[in-house]
């Protein structure tokens, strides 16, 4: 009997036995147990705490998620101090994550949660679901971990492990989705949930990889048809836009910068609205013989965000008449001072900024994909800590 789908005639490929099924579950828990990654989530059973990380995780390093949960649950320990909390204060912690959208339907979801469930979440993952922001991952996720409900979790990196187990290529459609789906809930044990799932996400984050994965450190390798990179299809390109933003500070007599010209971005803006960011600055293509800048940029710096690869030059202007007149917007500018920065709701490309300036205090390492690729008028490279 197969525990796992049995083939179809457009996709056929072998299932795995009753008994390779309880094989490949046993062998992942055992090297759970030893290898699994000690971080600050694991071992709980509060449903507030799995919740939060969880959403946190989405799309975003594990690194970066460690500091901002610590601060995050300092700040709103329970899902009644996160409902009575202004928004721009989520917001204000939330920063460096990005995706904000996602702090906002958290907040949203911990108001609903107080109003008509007594500040208490759902048990199991249907009832979960049914909460705004908190889809099929996040739910079964939460129901697993912190109720024992046996429901599967299907993440990138469970959907990669099923998909090399299997020997199934990566091919889009309801189809291919109902047959992870189906084998992931196959695997789960009716004990123990939790454990299971995430060391299913902890076998794809660590060894299972996207690319060159560590077979030799499997724990299910002898269970794998594929035994290495399985045929993915091509990913879009990523697409890459240079701009500019402007910093413009006043400073306390000894030349320290004690505050800092910041824009909100507006209200009804596709992407982090109402944050704050520094003004970004025409370009001679979107204002033909508007201005000319010759002036050496302070910081050149790559960031990410939603497919986009963004090339970014920070020009130093020292009035705010001068940052006004060059900026694509001339409205919702206001001075921020520097040692309030922290409690700020701040794009995450402009605490990047600001951090590498030091006009802001970093609460984390920088990263090697974060070192700033030129700094200072004069072209000197610092990289590190010394950016």
């Amino acid at each position: 009997m197969n525990c796992l789908p049995s083939p179809t005639t457009r996709a056929p490929k072998p299932g795995l036995t009753r008994q390779q099924c309880q094989t490949f579950t046993q062998n992942l828990r055992a090297w759970y147990r030893v290898h699994a990654r000690v971080l600050p989530w694991r071992g709980v059973r509060d449903p507030y705490r799995t919740w939060i990380s969880e959403i946190m995780l989405q799309q975003t390093r594990v690194n970066a998620v460690i500091d901002h949960y610590a601060r995050f649950l300092e700040r709103f320990p329970t899902v009644v101090a996160l409902a009575l909390a202004p928004e721009e204060e989520v917001l204000a912690l939330w920063s460096g994550l990005g995706y904000y959208r996602r702090a906002r339907m958290l907040h949203r979801t911990a108001k609903l949660v107080v109003e008509e469930h007594g500040g208490t979440l759902p048990s199991n993952a249907v009832e979960l679901r049914r909460l705004p922001g908190i889809g099929a991952y996040t739910s079964a996720a939460i129901a697993s971990i912190a109720f024992g409900e046996p429901v599967a979790v299907v993440d990138g990196n469970v959907e990669r492990v099923l998909l090399r187990v299997t020997g199934r290529p990566e091919t889009p459609g309801a189809a291919a989705a109902a047959f992870i789906n189906i084998t992931a809930q196959a695997l789960v044990p009716q004990t123990n949930a939790g454990d299971h799932n995430q060391a299913m996400m902890e076998l794809g984050a660590t060894v299972c990889l996207p690319r060159g994965p560590l077979c030799d450190r499997c724990p299910v390798y002898d269970e794998c048809i594929t035994r290495g990179e399985h045929v993915t299809a091509p990913r879009a390109a990523m697409r890459s836009k240079r701009v500019r933003y402007a910093l413009t500070t006043r400073k306390a007599a000894g030349g320290v910068a004690v505050q800092v010209l910041l824009q909100r971005r507006p209200a009804k803006a596709s992407l982090m609205a109402g944050m704050l960011e520094l003004p970004e600055l025409q370009t001679t293509e979107e204002a033909p013989g508007s201005f000319v800048l010759t002036d050496e940029p302070v910081l050149r710096v790559r960031h990410a965000i939603v497919g986009t690869n963004y090339y970014v030059e920070v020009i130093g202007i020292p009035q705010r008449r001068a940052t006004t007149k060059m900026a694509q917007r001339k409205d919702s500018m206001d001075w921020v001072l520097t040692n309030d920065l922290p409690n700020q709701p701040i794009t995450g490309l402009t605490r990047k900024v600001l951090q590498r300036l030091r006009l802001m205090k970093s609460s984390a390492g920088v990263g090697s994909q974060d070192v700033p690729l030129l700094i200072g008028r004069g072209g000197k490279v610092l990289v590190g800590d010394d950016a």
